[in-house]
């Protein structure tokens, strides 16, 4: 009795010594606190929903991060920012999550202080560049800011502009910290560039009438408008400048479009949309495409290319590399370790769904490769140029 027992001990503690890990799987928690029920909340349905349906693929396929399963808690802050402070606070002090996804910008500048003090790395769906000034500690960006978006849009906007005098435009945004956010670098890198900035337009997100602010913009003499706003006011705009006869090219930054967006603009989207969007579409057929595709068929949340649901699967890929890197490099995965391991990619691919990911201790801003696409009322995207660094790099105009 005495040998059988001792030969099942050994045999347990040679089982330990192959497998160290055994015993030690955790529930890996992720904490986001997204609009669902807000102004334009279908952005952030989808966010929420691509978010979800690609963890739950590295749970079913990829058996989880080293055996290591992901939980994902999904707090509504309804577009409103103490909502947003307090699911954060919720995620950091009861629900003791690893990361976080905060979504709006005035959301994640609010939220930042509390992710700060808790030592929580997070990553904020809105690419507002105040997100990252100074102190940066935990707070990250999925690819480049709206900083990139302004100089992208302007650097675009001097290449195809006819005529010797300075192209005119003018911007049409929300007055909240989203819209506010393309104020000050559009203005700055304007000046830089020989564009001129005639009118700037700030109005509430629930406006339901932009004809006044259009017959400013139109006043002005604004060749081009660009937009910092979500799909349900550009509609609303497009709508407007029909009324008064006003056809200018409309610039947006990848926040543009939506599901309901693609029906709600029949007639209205026309030719005239021209985003900033700064990752892979159907037509790049690369493996990060392949991914979106494959979730598609597997889940069904989507039947085709979404720009909000094609963040929601970006963040999650971040965050999972994060948890993956972590794992290898500290054989632990807890906010201190994902954080270590984020600040240390270099580079990191993510099959062309985003452009490549570098993260340091003094930059979290992961990326600033920029492109044009045109969005077309089928819903499909056609890039107008290449990938270009803003200021750096000459811009390729696609046939």
């Amino acid at each position: 009795m005495y040998s059988a027992c001792r030969r099942i001990l050994l045999a347990l503690l040679a089982v330990a010594l192959i497998w160290p890990n055994i015993g030690t799987a955790k529930t890996i928690k992720v904490g986001a606190a997204i609009n669902l029920t807000g102004p334009a909340s279908t952005w952030g349905q989808f966010h929420a929903k691509g978010q979800q349906d690609y963890f739950r693929y590295v749970n079913e396929v990829k058996a989880g991060i080293a055996g290591n399963k992901i939980e994902m808690i999904l707090v509504d802050t309804a577009y409103k920012v103490p909502e947003a402070v307090a699911a954060v606070r919720k995620f950091a002090v009861q629900d003791n999550v690893d990361m976080i996804a905060t979504w709006g910008a005035g959301e994640g500048l609010a939220a930042k202080p509390i992710i700060q003090q808790y030592k929580i790395p997070t990553i904020n769906y809105s690419t507002s560049w105040e997100i990252l000034e100074p102190p940066i500690e935990y707070m990250y960006l999925p690819f480049g800011s709206y900083r990139m978006d302004c100089e992208a849009v302007l650097d675009y906007i001097r290449t195809i502009h006819k005529g010797k005098e300075a192209p005119k435009v003018g911007l049409l945004t929300y007055n909240n910290a989203y819209g506010l956010s393309i104020h000050k670098p559009s203005r700055e890198y304007a000046a830089k560039k020989n564009v001129n900035i005639v009118a700037v337009e700030e109005f509430p997100p629930k406006t339901v009438d932009l004809t006044t602010e259009l017959l400013r913009l139109q006043k002005s003499g604004a060749e081009y408008i660009f937009m910092q706003m979500l799909p349900a006011s550009i509609i609303t705009a497009f709508r407007s400048a029909d009324r008064i006869g006003y056809d200018p090219p409309f610039f947006g930054t990848w926040t543009s479009t939506d599901p309901d967006f693609i029906k709600m603009g029949q007639g209205l989207i026309r030719n005239r949309l021209r985003i900033q969007f700064p990752g892979g579409l159907p037509s790049d057929k690369n493996t990060g495409m392949k991914v979106m595709q494959e979730l598609w068929k597997r889940y069904k949340t989507v039947d085709r290319f979404d720009a909000s649901y094609w963040e929601g699967v970006a963040v999650a890929m971040i965050m999972e590399r994060a948890m993956t890197r972590a794992s290898e490099k500290s054989q632990a995965i807890n906010r201190e370790t994902i954080n270590r391991a984020m600040e240390s990619f270099k580079q990191e691919d993510f099959g062309g769904l985003i452009p490549n990911v570098t993260y340091s201790p003094t930059d979290h801003g992961a990326s600033f490769s920029a492109r044009i696409v045109q969005v077309k009322e089928d819903g499909s995207f056609t890039p107008l140029t290449n990938f270009y660094i803003p200021g750096k790099e000459k811009i390729q105009l696609q046939k």
